[in-house]
């Protein structure tokens, strides 16, 4: 809907968005993609300081953007980005923290699903419990462009909460049903873009791990997690 551009959070005009949109929640990390992978990259936002560029990509026009930490944060973004830009396709490539002693630092998790203790379904109004997946075509190509790669990787469901600091331990629980892996954006993501009939998938490095304690520092997770990168700009 172009009218309704620039929108509240997103200075950029209409036209400056690509349909296809590769996000991450440190803006930097946006910053760093777009350095990277792409040609003729034009800052085209800054508001609120979500950096967003718009580039080309093996001559494809593609966006990457910031969309900050937690369901909230890039249930905004993505939700304006479905339905004001008419954007066809975001793919999420953040950090993960490991539930499983089998994924280690490094590995790469692909989203297939969600489970979550958000209440950001709520507003469907839908009799039961939803289920956030992925577009399962986009989850089959990077699959292939990892093992095209070499890249070890994952695939099933992670865990998407809306703290990240708990006061119990309840969360163990997940480990028990096989989640792979904590993130704090996939849920909104996925259920955005089923409402807007849109696709959309999470690729995640684990940055640290939950069960033995190794973590990755602030640095190492803006500058070298370039493998799910790899993996998101090989698919689009």
């Amino acid at each position: 809907m172009k009218e309704q551009t620039p929108t509240p959070h997103i200075g950029s005009q209409y036209d400056e968005i690509a349909k296809t949109v590769i996000m991450a929640g440190d803006p930097l990390r946006a910053q760093v993609m777009a350095e990277r992978y792409l040609k003729d990259a034009k800052l085209v936002n800054k508001v609120r300081g979500m950096l967003a560029f718009t580039g080309t990509y093996n001559g494809k026009q593609v966006t990457v953007m910031g969309h900050g930490m937690g369901i909230p944060s890039i249930g905004i973004y993505t939700y304006e980005l479905f339905n004001f830009y008419d954007v066809e396709t975001i793919i999420r490539v953040g950090s993960c923290g490991s539930r499983q002693m089998h994924v280690h630092i490094g590995d790469l998790v692909i989203a297939q699903g969600s489970c979550t203790d958000s209440n950001y379904a709520e507003q469907f109004h839908l009799p039961g419990t939803y289920a956030p997946i992925a577009d399962f075509n986009l989850c089959r190509k990077a699959v292939e462009k990892c093992e095209e790669l070499g890249y070890t990787y994952h695939v099933g469901n992670v865990f998407s909460a809306d703290s990240f600091y708990c006061e119990d331990d309840r969360k163990v629980n997940w480990t028990k049903m096989g989640v792979l892996a904590d993130e704090m954006e996939a849920p909104a993501l996925y259920m955005n873009a089923a409402r807007a009939g849109k696709k959309a998938l999470v690729i995640c490095t684990v940055s640290d791990h939950i069960l033995t304690g190794e973590a990755t520092t602030a640095e190492q997770r803006q500058n070298t997690f370039t493998q799910m990168m790899d993996v998101a700009f090989g698919i689009i």
